[in-house]
Order: structure tokens, then C-alpha cells, then sequence
């Protein structure tokens, strides 16, 4: 009974000690995370050096080390200091020749000089965006007997009686969504070129544009529902709000096939799940995509599969070993480690 006694008296500072060292241990994760996170580098990479060799080997190392710094200082100081090697110019690029030859064929006293060669030497150079116009003169005919009139039919234009080319139109269609240029930067830059063309003009082209390759997108989407693989994620953009001169976060959510590459992007006003569950209405196969939520209706249904992101789950166990040096974290790392060969082996 005493030592039952006894029991239940230590018992509870047992446990109190067990909880002291657990806060402990969960502040020294928290500070270690927060250091982590404000000053480290977010690189993943695991640090298996000191595990591989121990204080003997690196001393060994170390010393090879300096032998080969002081082998390389000494063949530096030796060997002449060569010049760096330019780069030729790629060779389909249009050549202008200039050339420059002597006033006189005689030299200095007077004896007639032979041409024995000729050095060359090339510069890279550029033009502004460089504007033209194209003039559709369409031939017009009469009749006089039949009293009728005929003209030559034009080609189908992007822009039924709209001033763009073709040419001009994927310029301010690239620059804008490739290059990131807003439109009224490129309204001041052909400017410098002596065309006005107002932002809301290169706007409404834009516009057009998306209405023309509607059909495009449309046949891309078909071929990617009709791959049994896909891998899909969502990024947010910053999208203005009309009228308000403030912005929202909106969302992009992109959709890639694994065996024909196909790349669709699908703009949304939000990052809920039912916009993944429009687009893939009807779709059975497997999806590759990160833990988010807004996926997990689409598993539920039966028809598609989940195959998780090992970059994501990797991520974790990564900050576990980092923090805590958890050995279990360690090993994880190294099967997911095998994972990625294997991947790249096929790859």
C-alpha cells in the first residue's frame, strides 16, 4: 500500500517534468522554425557530409584540398594568362559589309603595294521595332453590256476591317503575356517609333484575339481530357477590380498532360474547388497534385485517382530533420531520395 502510495505521489511531478521538457522541446522547434524561415537558405538539399566522413577523413580531405590549391597557384603563376575566347555570332543573321581600303595603291615611297589579305572583325547590332504597312489594292471591273461590277475578294483578316496585321497583333500579344510588357509601355515604345496606337486600341485587339483563339483552346482542352494522366496546379494573380483602382486575387489554374505534352490555363475569380471540378466535369484518369483541398471532392467521386506531390511531402520531413535531426525524417528522405532516381532513370 505504501509503495502504491508512493507511486501515485511521484507520478503526478513525473508527469509535470514530462510536460516541462515537452514545451521545451516544442519551443526549440518553433524558434528554430521562425530562424529557418527569416534567415536560412530554402534550399531542400540534405547536408550528408558529416555523416560520411568523420573528424579523421575530413583532415585528410582538407589537407588534399590545400595540395591541389597550391598545385593550381603554382601552374597559375607559370602558364601565360590566356585571353577569353569570344563567342561567334550566330551565322543566320544578316551580315552588312563595310569595307575600308587605302586612298592610294603605292606606299610611302612610291612602290606599288600587293593586297595579301584582309581582317575582319563583327559587331552585334539592332533596329527599333521596325513598322510598314501593307496596301491591298483589289482590282475592280465592269460590264457594260451586263451593267454589273466585280471586285477581287481579300484574304480573311484577324480583324474584319481593322487597322493590325497579322505580324503586329502577336508583337503586342507576346510582349503583353510573354514578356510581361503592360500595354501602355508598349504604347510608348512604338511612339518612339512615330506610331501612335492608344492603349485602348492595343487593349480591344487583345480582346479580339482571345475571341479568335477560342477555338484553339477549345481543341487543346479536348486532347488533354482525353489523356489518362494529368497534373494540375493553381497560381494567384493580381487582377483589377473595375472601377475601384484596387486589385484581387484571382487565380490561374493549369492543366498539363503527361504523355503528349499540352499545357491549358484556366482563369478564375477564385481558388475554390469547383473550378477544377468544371473543367474536369466528365474526366476519369489519374491527377498529380499537391495536398490542396480543393481536390479532394474530385478523389471522393471514384473516377479519378490521386496521385500526391513527393516535392510537397518531402518539404516536411525535410524541416523535421533540419530542426530536430529526427533519423526517422532522415530515412524518409532517403526512400523518397531512391523515388527520385528511379524517376530520372526513366526519364
Amino acid at each position: 500500500m505504501d509503495g502504491a502510495t508512493l507511486h501515485v505521489r511521484v507520478e503526478p511531478a513525473a508527469l509535470k517534468s514530462h510536460r516541462a521538457q515537452l514545451a521545451q522541446l516544442v519551443a526549440a522547434h518553433q524558434a528554430g522554425a521562425r530562424k529557418q524561415w527569416r534567415f536560412s537558405r530554402s534550399s531542400e538539399a540534405l547536408d550528408t557530409q558529416g555523416q560520411r566522413f568523420d573528424a579523421k577523413m575530413q583532415a585528410l580531405l582538407q589537407a588534399e584540398e590545400q595540395a591541389e590549391d597550391r598545385a593550381a597557384e603554382q601552374e597559375r603563376h607559370a602558364s601565360p594568362k590566356r585571353t577569353p575566347k569570344r563567342q561567334p555570332l550566330p551565322a543566320q543573321l544578316e551580315r552588312i559589309e563595310h569595307r575600308y581600303e587605302i586612298d592610294s595603291g603605292l606606299c610611302a615611297a612610291g612602290h606599288t603595294l600587293t593586297r595579301i589579305g584582309e581582317e575582319i572583325s563583327e559587331q552585334l547590332d539592332c533596329e527599333p521595332t521596325r513598322f510598314f504597312v501593307h496596301r491591298h489594292i483589289r482590282g475592280k471591273y465592269a460590264c457594260a453590256c451586263c451593267q454589273t461590277a466585280l471586285a477581287t475578294v481579300m484574304p480573311a483578316q484577324i480583324i474584319d476591317k481593322g487597322i493590325p496585321a497579322p505580324g503586329l497583333l502577336a508583337q503586342v500579344v507576346l510582349a503583353k503575356h510573354d514578356d510581361h510588357l503592360p500595354l501602355y509601355r508598349q504604347e510608348e515604345i512604338y511612339r518612339r517609333s512615330g506610331v501612335h496606337i492608344p492603349r485602348s486600341s492595343l487593349a480591344q485587339w487583345v480582346g479580339l484575339c482571345g475571341v479568335r483563339l477560342e477555338p484553339l483552346a477549345a481543341a487543346m482542352k479536348a486532347h488533354l481530357l482525353s489523356q489518362p494522366v494529368l497534373h494540375a496546379d493553381e497560381t494567384p494573380v493580381a487582377e483589377l477590380a473595375p472601377g475601384t483602382g484596387k486589385t484581387h486575387r484571382a487565380y490561374v489554374w493549369v492543366y498539363r498532360s503527361a504523355a503528349t505534352p499540352a499545357v491549358v490555363f484556366d482563369y478564375c475569380a477564385s481558388r475554390a474547388g469547383a473550378h477544377a471540378r468544371d473543367f474536369l466535369q466528365d474526366w476519369s484518369g489519374t491527377l498529380l497534385t499537391d495536398d490542396f483541398s480543393g481536390y479532394k471532392a474530385l478523389y471522393a467521386q471514384g473516377r479519378i485517382v490521386e496521385a500526391g506531390c513527393w516535392a510537397h511531402v518531402r518539404r516536411k520531413f525535410f524541416k523535421a530533420h533540419k530542426l530536430a535531426g529526427s533519423a526517422l525524417a532522415k530515412e524518409a528522405l532517403d526512400r523518397i531520395g531512391c523515388l527520385y532516381a528511379i524517376e530520372h532513370d526513366i526519364r
